[in-house]
Formats: C-alpha cells, structure tokens, sequence
C-alpha cells in the first residue's frame, strides 16, 4: 500500500472514529433527556394517581342535576370502609329544605325512612300542607361492604326554589368496627377541602329556562333505575383518571420516541461505515 493509500485509510479511520464518538455522546444525551422526560411524567402520573385517589377517598354525593324546583338524582358513593373494615350501615340526614326523598333499590341493602314531626304545618308551594318530614334515609347492608370494594346509593329528591343555596347531608357511615361521621361543614373562608370527614354537599343552581320547563316539572317517576345506574359518583374523578391515563400515555410515547432514535442512529452508522 503506497503513502497516498495509507493516508485515505487513516483519514477515513479518523473520520469514522469521530462520527461514533458524536453519535455516542447524541445517544447518551437523547436517553438522558428521555430518561428526565419519563421520570417526570412518571412523577406527574404519580401525583394523579395520588389526586384521583383522594378525590375518591370521602363519601361524597353527586347530583344529575342541581337546576332550582327541579327533581334530582342524588348518588352517594361508598369509596372504601373504615380503616379497613366493611360498612354495614350508611344514615344520610337531609337538609331543613328538604321535606321527603326517595330512594332507589339497591339489591345489596335495605332501606328504611326516618321521619320527624313538624314544629307546625309547614305549606308547600302547590297549596297543601304537611305536619311531617323525612328527617333521613338509612341504608343497612345486607352482608357488610368488604373495605376495598365501593358501592352507589342513590336518592330522588325535588330540589328547593332556591338558588345559590348549598344543601349539606352529614352522612354516618357505620362499619363492622368503628364509624365514620360524614358531617364537617366548612365555616366561613375555611377550605372545605381541608377537612378530614366533610359532609356531602350540593350547592342549588339557577332554574331552567324555558326550553327546560319541562325538565324542571318533570315527576320523580320520570327517574328511572337506569338512569340512577348511569350517575357517576365524580366528575372530577374522571377527570383525574383521565389525565392519570394522559400521563402514562405520554411516557410510552417517549420510550418509543427513544427506540425510533437508536434504529436511526444504526442506520446512519451503517451508512457511514460503507
């Protein structure tokens, strides 16, 4: 091999060294940025899964509607038991401004109303009067709820023509051992999330307008079980799931996005080689 030969090879050696150097610092880099990226959104995930855990740590009751003088579902959610023991007994007082609430069947329990008498009659707004009221709705299991499964108790109640108006129902969850009371109300300024056992509440909506009369007169029969079956004990809860979901979906993209990166670096290195 002459001088001239020998120099290309050398030449082309020096090259090819330098060019996986480079690559293998890029490489290097590119798995730390990933390495960083999935860290975090594994963190991120993390704390959604902490946040949608939380959310659904409390007995908590959600309305399919909140509209003023207009018949609701309420669902309770039962999340878990207390300190590991199974519920047997849930009692939901109602609020002053409600007089009755119905409940729906749940083949897991019986159901019994609790009613009190009325300091006077007390006129309703269709003119008649009544001398009682249903004070709470007391659902007893009939084997206990094991702590690590949940279940839904769904009430049907017509709602006060009262907007702005936040109804609280102090719930008493009863369990094999031990009892949790459901019934902290925030005092003003205070966060209500800031308490360790607060009471359901809903806050009363503006009335429907006039394209939803008809939803606002509507009868309790007009609730059906399916449509109790259908409410979810959480908005938020989803929504937390959903970014929970969001999050791990973006970690897999950037393990893939690592992979891509390594089969083109391969490529380019063949490429060069030749």
């Amino acid at each position: 091999m002459n001088t001239r030969s020998l120099r290309r090879t050398q030449i082309r050696r020096s090259l090819n060294h330098r060019f996986l150097m480079h690559r293998s610092l890029m490489h290097r880099s590119l798995m730390h940025r990933s390495l960083a990226a999935a860290a975090a959104t594994g963190g991120a995930a993390a704390l959604l899964l902490a946040a949608a855990g939380g959310a659904a740590a409390h007995v908590g009751v959600t309305p399919d509607k909140t509209s003023a003088n207009s018949y609701a579902l309420l669902t309770f959610a039962i999340p878990h038991g207390c300190e590991e023991s199974g519920t047997t007994k849930v009692a939901i007082t109602l609020p002053s401004e409600l007089n009755d609430a119905q409940p729906t069947v749940n083949p897991n329990w019986t159901v019994e109303k609790v009613t009190e008498q009325l300091p006077e009659p007390q006129k309703l707004a269709d003119g008649t009067s009544v001398t009682k009221r249903t004070s709470q709705i007391i659902y007893t299991a009939k084997a206990p709820l094991p702590h690590e499964l949940r279940d839904a108790l769904v009430l049907s109640v017509k709602l006060p023509d009262s907007a702005g108006t936040t109804l609280h129902f102090p719930t008493l969850q009863t369990c094999e051992v031990g009892q949790t009371d459901w019934s902290e109300i925030a005092k003003d300024g205070e966060d209500p999330h800031s308490l360790k056992a607060p009471a359901p509440t809903i806050t009363i909506t503006e009335a429907a307008n006039a394209a939803g009369h008809g939803e606002a007169s509507a009868s309790p029969a007009s609730h059906s079980t399916e449509q109790a079956a259908a409410v979810t004990d959480s908005g938020a809860g989803a929504r937390s799931w959903a970014g929970l979901a969001a999050g791990i979906g973006g970690l897999a993209l950037g393990g893939a996005a690592l992979l891509r990166s390594g089969a083109r670096n391969k490529a380019t290195a063949g490429a060069a080689g030749k």
